[in-house]
């Protein structure tokens, strides 16, 4: 049995990046070959050489919403943050709310003067509720006035770009979270690796619940993923049978392109085919890959299931001893840090 401990690493903190650097390519980049447990260390430019003729580089083209909200009761004055997560239909939203405990069923929130309200409809777990907003005109418009960057609680600087923690092909709307591994990636480094005859296909993932939630228990067995929104075109799914038929690899950028070419390969026995719907696949140790042959990812937090992920993949000690490396050799880790490609 594994537990949630086997997956601890001492990370000073340090080496939590703050701040993404002005080139998104001059981070570092950390090469991990799973079959002989080989590292070597680059930079992310040098992602390029790691790819083939014919191989295809799989993207999550998912948008982070200025998800945070910042709110009252109109009755007692009472502030609430509300955080949102995933669009279940029309206006209804699940969300997570702090401080909980003032979000009771039937609860009433302003933001922004009354511009837009919300009816707190369902409690769950975790904080999480389900609401109803109102309000007049468009909603998005109205989110990108009143709402904010949710970014990680790990970043205590403030972001002077907030497009800084989009990716450079960033299209769906819908995220909580940037899927941060696409980070790195310049609209000119695509173009060059388009231009070795690597072929570019985008997925969308949106990025919710799971990116904020720990593991709460000891045996990971027990933990349960939440529940995140994922598409793959007819489109897409073509190109990467194509690459498949012609013996090309299957890189994904980053757990979230993973957790969804996953997916598919676990509904259709190993099949690629165009799909949407809702997924709450955790991948670890034992878990056998069906379309995913290569990825790059950021590094990740202690006992994470991100860090399984990648366990899963490449195995717990090569992982823990790629990640050790790393600290020594000072690599900035999380969201706006250095990257790993795992081969």
């Amino acid at each position: 049995m594994l537990t949630t401990e086997d997956f601890d690493f001492d990370l000073p903190e340090e080496l939590i990046a703050q701040t993404p650097l002005q080139d998104r390519a001059a981070s570092r980049l950390l090469v991990l070959d799973h079959t002989t447990g080989e590292i070597e260390d680059k930079h992310f430019h040098d992602i390029i050489h790691e790819l083939n003729p014919g191989d295809a580089l799989v993207m999550n083209d998912t948008r982070v919403l200025p998800a945070r909200l910042y709110g009252e009761k109109p009755e007692t004055g009472g502030h609430l943050e509300v955080l949102l997560l995933n669009n279940i239909a029309g206006d209804t939203w699940e969300t997570l709310i702090k401080p909980a405990k003032r979000a009771k069923a039937g609860t009433e929130i302003s933001f922004g003067d009354g511009r837009l309200t919300a009816v707190v409809k369902e409690e769950l777990e975790h904080g999480g509720r389900i609401i109803d907003f109102r309000y007049d005109g468009i909603f998005l418009e109205i989110l990108e006035s009143l709402g904010e960057m949710p970014l990680p609680p790990y970043i205590k600087e403030r972001l002077e770009d907030p497009e800084r923690y989009q990716t450079v092909y960033a299209k769906e709307n819908g995220s909580a979270a940037a899927p941060t591994a696409g980070l790195h990636f310049t609209k000119e480094l695509l173009d060059e690796i388009a231009a070795k005859g690597v072929e570019l296909v985008y997925l969308t993932l949106h990025v919710g619940l799971g990116t904020f939630r720990p593991v709460s228990v000891d045996n990971i067995a027990e933990h349960h993923m939440h529940s995140e929104f994922y598409r793959l075109t007819a489109e897409a799914a073509d190109k990467l049978n194509e690459v498949k038929a012609g013996g090309g690899r299957i890189v994904a950028v980053g757990t979230t392109s993973i957790r969804t070419l996953e997916t598919i390969g676990t509904k259709f026995a190993g099949a690629i085919k165009a799909d949407s719907g809702w997924t709450d696949i955790f991948i670890t140790p034992g878990y056998q890959f069906k379309v995913v042959d290569a990825f790059s990812t950021n590094f990740h937090l202690p006992k994470s299931t991100l860090v399984m992920l990648v366990s899963a993949f490449a195995g717990r000690e090569q992982v823990l001893e790629a990640y050790h490396h790393a600290v020594e050799a000072g690599y900035r880790f999380f969201s706006f840090g250095d990257a790993m490609f795992v081969k």
